[in-house]
């Protein structure tokens, strides 16, 4: 069970491009992770104000303050969730499943047909929940070990 937030999904501004980055380090930080795996993945994490002027990338904001946001990527019928995160103070409030379906939303306005999402293992179920669907792994290797991330695919067009 979650309490709903008040949210308003707004396109994200380069100006608040560190803002993003901190949550997204928030957010994956919240699942344990070692900080060594956390440096390793700062840039990955990062967000810079090129990036956001170049992408779709949306902020949930509640009380004035970003609960979370995504970015997607890509063009055409064919795009893929690039980032999705929700800082660890706001989960359980629906802001994810605002996010998503905002994503989703504005992925049909663009006529897009698929959503590629990389998922970390600890979202998998979130996005299963939201309708995704595996449709592979995807192997990185991190201190010389395989780490398997699950693949999964939304129909955009099929969701409505």
């Amino acid at each position: 069970m979650y309490s709903l937030a008040v949210v308003n999904i707004v396109r994200a501004t380069p100006d608040i491009a560190s803002i993003l980055s901190d949550v997204a380090l928030a957010a994956k930080a919240f699942w344990g992770y070692p900080r060594r795996w956390l440096i390793h993945w700062r840039d990955d994490l990062t967000l810079t104000p090129d990036f956001i002027r170049k992408h779709p990338v949306y902020a949930a904001m509640t009380s004035g303050e970003v609960a979370g946001f995504y970015a997607i990527a890509g063009q055409d019928t064919r795009w893929a969730l690039e980032h999705f995160w929700v800082r660890p103070q706001s989960m359980g409030q629906g802001i994810g499943p605002a996010l998503f379906d905002h994503a989703v939303w504005q992925l049909r306005t663009m006529q897009a047909e698929l959503l590629l999402i990389e998922s970390d293992p600890n979202a998998e179920g979130f996005y299963r929940h939201m309708g995704a669907r595996q449709i592979g792994l995807v192997i990185h290797r991190l201190e010389g070990q395989p780490r398997m991330l699950p693949l999964l695919i939304f129909d955009v067009q099929q969701s409505e």
